[in-house]
């Protein structure tokens, strides 16, 4: 797969985040493979994740080809680059179609990054995750890369405001051992995914040089404010609710 654009990106950032004064603990990094294909699955507490977690496989030398939803794709500025960057266009009314292109990445020798949570956690938690990364990995007949990204809710998320400058901000990017999955049993194989993903959530959060002890971007379980898993997962759907009302009105209009 031929990259023009891919180098030059990852440069422009490197650049901006030294700029910016950015540090990174990185951990891990050797599980991803040198050479071959792989799903990464990685955790999802912001907007700006898919920017920091493909820096997880620079020490391999590899390029990551993340899922994105398709609006990032229909964007006049951003869908030019997402393309020239071979991600991969997710279009949930027709998901099949990115799940086999997804396929087909990873058969061919790419490290194909995804979401398995499908939506920002607002918990910073993991949440429950979709069989999506498990069956595609036993498909394509290829590892299954758990990975935990820690510090980009700092930067943007859900419910508080952005602080996208980020100066002096720490990103964690912690990668485990890769998981042989078959597919025979999707669901208990995506529940060892989040038990490992679970595991490298609370190492991010204990290397992390800010303690969470009563801060809004850290997880109830370790002292932070952030509402529960229970707590939101009922803002995700009173989410949806208002979604879909508004997408009703304005076809009413």
């Amino acid at each position: 797969m031929r990259d023009i654009t891919y180098p030059p990106v990852i440069l422009t950032a490197k650049t901006l985040f030294k700029a910016l004064g950015m540090t990174f603990q990185m951990s891990g990094t050797e599980h991803i493979p040198r050479t071959g294909g792989a799903i990464l699955a990685a955790n999802h507490i912001g907007y700006v994740d898919f920017i920091f977690d493909g820096f997880a496989a620079h020490p391999s030398g590899r390029l990551v080809r993340f899922m994105a939803k398709k609006d990032a794709f229909d964007h006049k500025i951003s869908g030019p680059i997402m393309r020239s960057l071979h991600h991969i266009s997710v279009d949930r009314d027709n998901g099949q179609a990115s799940y086999e292109q997804a396929v087909e990445y990873a058969r061919n020798g790419e490290i194909v990054g995804i979401f398995p949570e499908a939506t920002i956690s607002r918990s910073f938690e993991i949440k429950e995750l979709k069989t999506g990364a498990v069956r595609m990995a036993a498909e394509a007949g290829v590892p299954l890369i758990p990975m935990v990204t820690w510090g980009t809710q700092l930067l943007k998320t859900k419910d508080h405001p952005s602080d996208l400058k980020g100066r002096g901000k720490t990103i964690g990017l912690h990668v485990g051992e890769p998981l042989a999955v078959t597919g025979e049993d999707p669901v208990a194989e995506t529940a060892r995914l989040r038990e490992a993903m679970t595991a490298l959530l609370d190492k991010a959060i204990a290397d992390y040089p800010i303690s969470p002890e009563g801060k809004w971007w850290a997880p109830a379980r370790h002292g932070g404010t952030a509402p529960t898993l229970e707590q939101a997962k009922k803002l995700d759907e009173e989410e949806l609710i208002a979604r879909a009302a508004r997408r009703a009105a304005k076809n009413a209009e």
